[in-house]
């Protein structure tokens, strides 16, 4: 695992990120994307730090795969 998306500290702007939408939430399947903006405000959120992509899609961090060059 390469970053947990429960801290915000491990998210950044760019980064491509597995999320799980709200619609997927009972199967847990993950969405890939980047980070384009990140929307929850606390340090940390049991469930994952909630984004949206750059795709629009809005969701929580499950992992964060590569942090932006």
């Amino acid at each position: 695992m390469k970053g947990d998306g429960r801290a915000r500290s491990n998210i950044s702007i760019g980064a491509e990120v597995d999320i799980v939408l709200k619609k997927d939430q009972r199967t847990g399947r993950l969405t890939r994307g980047k980070v384009k903006d990140i929307l929850t405000r606390s340090a940390n959120h049991p469930h994952g730090i909630k984004v949206r992509l750059t795709d629009g899609k809005v969701g929580r961090v499950k992992e964060v795969v590569s942090q932006p060059e």
